[in-house]
């Protein structure tokens, strides 16, 4: 990994609560899809750790650098927050290693909930981009349309690759103002059986809070998933 010094290029909301921001991508800075970088904060946060690792929202042919994640109320958040566009930043990496699998005869279904997307927004861009003939399926799991990022650019990636299915779910529209035609409730073992029926051997991977990825392996295990075909991140506090 090498620390590197990069400016903010701009800020954006991407779903209630969450924001994107944009940096500058430093000549030489190589990733993979699906890895991550530590964002370390100008002069530090008092009394908490100046630095998080997020993941790499943007897809390698990029020009910019992008990450996501929830606005929560921590010291670094709020210092996060207050930065504009101009202010100087570091980030350390790339580092990680939820890559998506190179034998495109083999599906890919990757599992997220809430912020755990970010990863996943990186590889399905570059699949897109790339003409990747792997196959992809999604399943998104949120409380309400507000909350789930990236939900718009998502819809428009599976319009524009074939070998791309989004099955995204809503947990809690009885609080929702908006309209939602698609799937509500959990990601179930039958749901996950669905999702997969008629794909060719494929390999799981989940990202999000660490509740979410525990309850998300013993819901594969009961769907008949060989753990070794599961790999998965756990976001602490995003």
């Amino acid at each position: 990994m090498a620390t590197y010094t990069v400016k903010l290029l701009a800020k954006q909301p991407v779903a209630q609560g969450t924001t994107a921001f944009h940096l500058e991508k430093p000549a030489g800075f190589e990733f993979r899809p699906g890895q991550a970088f530590e964002v370390i904060l100008p002069g530090g946060v008092e009394g908490e750790d100046g630095s998080h690792a997020f993941s790499i929202v943007a897809a390698p042919h990029e020009a910019e650098l992008v990450f996501a994640t929830r606005m929560r109320d921590s010291k670094y958040k709020r210092a996060l927050a207050a930065l504009e566009p101009g202010a100087s930043l570091q980030i350390d990496g790339p580092f990680g290693s939820l890559t998506l699998h190179k034998k495109t005869e083999r599906a890919g279904v990757l599992i997220a909930g809430g912020i755990g997307i970010t990863p996943f927004m990186s590889m399905l861009r570059n699949a897109t981009e790339q003409r990747s003939e792997m196959t992809l399926v999604l399943l998104y799991s949120n409380r309400r349309p507000e909350d789930t990022a990236f939900l718009a650019e998502l819809q428009a990636l599976a319009q524009l690759n074939p070998h791309m299915r989004l099955l995204a779910t809503m947990t809690d529209m009885a609080h929702s103002q908006q309209a939602w035609g698609g799937a509500t409730g959990y990601i179930d073992s039958a749901f996950v059986q669905r999702a997969i029926a008629g794909l060719t051997d494929p390999i799981f991977y989940v990202s999000g809070p660490p509740a979410l990825v525990e309850a998300m392996r013993n819901t594969l295990t009961d769907a008949g998933v060989d753990e070794d075909d599961v790999r998965s991140e756990e976001f602490f506090g995003y």
